[in-house]
């Protein structure tokens, strides 16, 4: 309940963003055709068979493992491990490691990882927050620019002022990298394990203005791909991690489906509709591809459209419009058509728990929201990431791979 008001607050200029509307202008080297050529040679030095990476009209039904190699030419990537927050039986959200500062040993702290937003941010001098904060008086190089910076998000706002200095993932690191300082946080990330947040969509969309972390290592030619890769677990604190420059071969279990993306402002790809017990919802909507998110939002129309076609399922009982529930002992099939391409979604991750102490019905994880709100526009969220191994290229026009989960062998 509390995700799906903080969704209306995060994507609240999403119409106007996948207009085209006050976007920044994406630096030019980020579509240098050499970026092809990079994306295509970290794909070929594999050990497994090329047509591993063709792209597919269907869901991928045999199991290969090992089908990716990873790159790490040269230090060029670098694996950041994430932990999973659970609470209760849902995979709340998911955080890493980010350094900061020009010391030795750079301060390290835990921030969300959001392809649902693209603005890096921390702590500094900051009196209402109670998580670690950055020590900045402890860099030389770190520098306030006294510009404002706010940004609203899902699980809340920060405001602060721009800055910037040394910040490194791995062994991967940019000198100057800015981000906001922020000095006012909402009640909502106190109640969070995190400390700051880095934002990995199109920096097209950044209130800072300025590329983001990954964009600067793509120009700095600092990763040998120009792609990061994410896994995500199910139910396990441990395991998940981010790759930035390459992929890991472990966590992949089928071959890698392409998914053209439509806007460079969020991870967008087409969202052709949906396939529930073998029958066609059409969709025809915008879909961001958010590591921030939990959960599937659609519009109103489309959400009940697809319970329209599972047995037994309607309004949930005990909590608002947006929501539905379908039998506990049933395990409809459901597969999110992107881009011509059907990807299955787990039972293990749709069925949220019982509507209620005692009732034989659970609430269902994808979530309807207001048709204008949502008119034309989906978030895919962990809820479907747990089950894709995703890969987010700057390469080929921009697209979204996914390759199916180690998760869908457990």
């Amino acid at each position: 309940m509390a995700e799906l008001q903080a969704i209306k607050l995060k994507y609240v200029d999403a119409q106007d963003i996948l207009a085209g509307k006050n976007l920044v202008v994406l630096p030019d080297a980020l579509s240098d055709p050499r970026l092809d050529a990079l994306s295509d040679a970290a794909l070929a030095n594999t050990k497994s068979n090329l047509s591993g990476f063709v792209s597919s009209k269907s869901t991928p039904t045999s199991h290969q493992a090992n089908i990716f190699s990873t790159t790490n030419a040269a230090a060029q990537s670098a694996t950041d491990p994430l932990t999973d927050e659970i609470v209760g039986n849902i995979d709340l959200q998911y955080y890493g490691a980010v350094g900061f500062g020009n010391e030795t040993h750079p301060q390290q702290l835990s921030v969300i990882i959001d392809t649902g937003s693209a603005d890096l941010w921390a702590p500094v001098n900051c009196s209402d927050c109670v998580n670690p904060q950055y020590q900045a008086n402890a860099s030389s190089t770190y520098t306030d620019t006294g510009v404002p910076f706010n940004v609203t998000y899902g699980s809340g706002n920060v405001g602060g002022t721009l800055a910037h200095d040394k910040i490194s993932i791995g062994g991967l690191e940019i000198d100057k990298q800015y981000f906001g300082a922020v000095t006012h946080v909402s009640s909502d990330f106190n109640d969070d394990p995190i400390s700051g947040l880095i934002g990995l969509a199109f920096s097209s969309i950044a209130t800072s203005g300025e590329p983001t972390f990954f964009e600067n290592l793509i120009m700095q030619d600092k990763v040998s791909a120009p792609f990061f890769s994410v896994y995500l677990t199910r139910r396990k604190a441990s395991g998940s991690m981010i790759t930035l420059g390459g992929y890991d071969t472990s966590k992949a279990v089928g071959p890698l489906i392409w998914v053209p993306v439509i806007s460079k402002t969020y991870w967008t790809v087409q969202f052709d509709g949906a396939v529930v017990e073998g029958k066609n919802v059409t969709g025809d909507l915008h879909a961001a591809i958010d590591t921030g998110t939990t959960l599937i939002y659609l519009s109103q129309a489309v959400a009940s459209a697809i319970y329209a076609n599972i047995p037994g399922a309607g309004p949930a009982a005990n909590y608002d419009s947006n929501f539905f529930s379908f039998p506990c002992n049933s395990k409809p099939t459901i597969s999110l058509v992107l881009g011509g391409n059907n990807f299955d979604l787990s039972i293990q991750d749709f069925n949220l728990g019982q509507d209620g102490d005692g009732s034989k019905n659970c609430i269902g994880g994808i979530v309807g929201l207001d048709d204008t709100f949502m008119e034309g526009f989906a978030i895919i969220g962990d809820e479907f990431l747990k089950s894709w191994y995703s890969v987010y290229d700057y390469s080929h026009e921009a697209r979204v791979g996914f390759a199916p989960s180690v998760n869908n062998m457990q």
